[in-house]
């Protein structure tokens, strides 16, 4: 009997094996694609307000386009001192869609005069579950820390390299992958969602 199939609403296959991971340690084995399986599927704007509308609605689309179950994620960095932007606008807080550079060159530098004991700062994920049916499940995670001042380590993408997890003495960019997932706002929010893919699909 071949696993149950689950469509992730991304077309990065390191998200789709990343996602592939943190399930089978959760002991469930499913048949995970991205949305490059389904190249006639357009991509969602997100258009929601927070990051749990913005998952459902991708998840929504690619469970009625596919017919199959759907998993999306939407994420961001929440800064407290900035009443929690960049949030939902993360990803072009420069103005350009996807410019990491760019963004975090600006967040440094909205935020060169705030002190260290006022550099709190979270990233968050809502991951989103759709069935063909219409039934809907959401679920958060939450990676606390602080921003430094400027970027260090090589490693992930966005704005790993300026967060510092709380109790760490490295940015997210020096983390290895496997430190990373263990403690990631994403990899939370996956094994949070692992017990609800367990009851409709295990």
């Amino acid at each position: 009997m071949s696993a149950p199939r689950l469509v992730l609403a991304t077309r990065n296959r390191h998200k789709v094996g990343e996602l592939h991971a943190i399930l089978a340690d959760a002991g469930l084995e499913l048949d995970i694609v991205g949305a490059d399986a389904y190249p006639e599927v357009p991509d969602v704007k997100e258009t929601g307000v927070t990051f749990a509308e913005n998952a459902l609605l991708k998840a929504h689309a690619l469970a009625k386009a596919t017919g199959l179950p759907a998993v999306a994620d939407d994420s961001g960095l929440c800064v407290d001192v900035l009443g929690g932007a960049p949030g939902i606008f993360s990803a072009r807080w420069s103005g350009r869609h996807g410019d990491d550079r760019a963004n975090l060159d600006l967040l440094l530098a909205q935020l060169a005069d705030i002190a260290d004991p006022h550099r709190g700062a979270h990233f968050a994920c809502a991951a989103a579950l759709a069935l063909p049916d219409g039934r809907e499940h959401v679920v958060e995670g939450r990676l606390r820390g602080a921003l430094r001042h400027a970027p260090a380590g090589r490693g992930g993408f966005g704005y790993d390299p300026i967060l510092q997890p709380d109790g760490e003495t490295r940015t997210c960019a020096e983390l290895t992958p496997d430190e990373k997932n263990a403690i990631s706002h994403r990899g939370k929010a996956f094994r949070a969602l692992a017990p609800i893919l367990r009851a409709h699909l295990g």
